[in-house]
C-alpha cells in the first residue's frame, strides 16, 4: 500500500523523499555539518537527553500504529519469570543446588503458559484475531512459554522487549511484525495494559511483582476497568506475597483481595475469562 493509498492525497512531497534528496546533495563542509541533517533523520540529534519527551511519545506512538493497522483489539497478557525453563529443559539461571531444584520443580509453569496461550489464541481466531491477542515481554522462560503456546496454532502473537544491560534478544517464537523492542521502561508498560482484557501472572521475581503491583494500582483507584487478573500456582503467590496480612494491617481494603484470583492450570484460567466475559 502506498503512502497516498494508506493517509490520503497531499500534494506536500514526503519526508522520505526528502531524505533521499539530502543523501545525494554533493559533498561540501556544509552538507556534511550536523547541522544541515534533517531533524528527525539525525540519530545523534535523536538521542540528545533534549528530546527525550520527543522519544517516550514516539515509542508509545510506534506500537500503537502497527497495533492498530493489524486490526488487534484487546490482548491477554503473560507475565512471569524469564528464569523458568521448560520442562526438561536447563535451569540455566541457577545459582545454588536450592535453585536448580525449585527452577526444575517451576517448570510447570511454563507448560502451563503455553497451554493457556494456547486456549487464548484458539479463541482469539474465532474472532479473525483481533481478540484476546496473547502478549509477552518478549523473552525467555514463561515469555516464551506464552508465544510458544499461541505459535503452536499459527496465531499471532506479541512480544514487548526492553534494551537491557545484559544481551536479550527476542525469543523466536514472537510473530516478526508485532516484536516491538523499548527503551523506556514506562511505555512498555503502558503497552502491556492498553488493550489488555486478563492477565495471567506466573511466579516470576521484581519484574513479574512490579507489573503486578502497577495493575493493581490502577484497579484499585479506578484509573483502570476491572479485568481478571490470574495469579498462576497459589502456593507460590501466598507465600511470595501475604495479601491476608496486608488486609489486617488496614494497608488494603479486604474487598481488594477479590481483585486478585488465584488458579492452578490453564483451563481454569481461561474459564474464569471465559466467565467473566460471558464468552460462547
Amino acid at each position: 500500500m502506498n503512502t497516498d493509498e494508506k493517509n490520503g492525497w497531499t500534494p506536500f512531497s514526503h519526508s522520505t523523499e526528502a531524505v533521499r534528496r539530502v543523501e545525494t546533495a554533493p559533498e561540501t563542509p556544509q552538507t556534511q555539518s550536523d547541522t544541515y541533517r534533517l531533524a528527525f533523520a539525525d540519530p545523534e540529534f535523536m538521542t540528545r537527553r533534549d528530546l527525550r519527551a520527543v522519544r517516550l511519545q514516539l515509542e508509545l506512538l510506534k506500537p500503537e500504529m502497527a497495533l492498530t493497522e493489524r486490526g488487534i483489539r484487546s490482548t491477554v497478557v503473560l507475565f512471569g519469570g524469564a528464569r523458568i525453563p521448560e520442562p526438561g529443559g536447563e535451569a540455566w539461571a541457577a545459582k545454588n543446588d536450592v535453585q536448580k531444584k525449585n527452577l526444575e520443580a517451576n517448570s510447570r509453569y511454563y507448560a502451563e503458559a503455553r497451554k493457556f496461550a494456547q486456549l487464548c489464541s484458539t479463541y482469539s481466531a474465532t474472532t479473525y484475531n483481533r481478540e484476546f491477542v496473547v502478549v509477552t515481554g518478549g523473552g525467555p522462560g514463561v515469555m516464551e512459554a506464552g508465544n510458544r503456546g499461541a505459535a503452536d496454532i499459527g496465531a499471532p502473537t506479541i512480544g514487548l522487549n526492553i534494551v537491557l544491560p545484559h544481551e536479550q534478544a527476542p525469543n523466536e517464537y514472537v510473530t516478526p511484525e508485532l516484536c516491538f523492542n523499548f527503551h523506556y521502561f514506562a511505555i512498555r508498560k503502558m503497552h502491556f495494559l492498553m488493550r489488555a482484557k486478563a492477565l495471567a501472572i506466573f511466579p516470576g521475581g521484581f519484574g513479574t511483582m512490579d507489573e503486578t503491583f502497577e495493575t493493581l494500582t490502577l484497579i484499585q483507584t479506578g484509573r483502570m476497568e476491572r479485568i481478571p487478573v490470574l495469579l498462576f500456582g497459589r502456593s507460590f503467590w501466598e507465600k511470595a506475597i501475604n495479601f491476608e496480612f496486608l488486609a489486617e494491617q488496614g494497608v488494603i481494603s479486604p474487598s481488594d483481595r477479590e481483585l486478585i484470583t488465584f488458579v492452578d492450570d490453564a483451563e481454569e484460567a481461561w474459564g474464569v475469562i471465559k466467565t467473566f466475559y460471558e464468552l460462547p
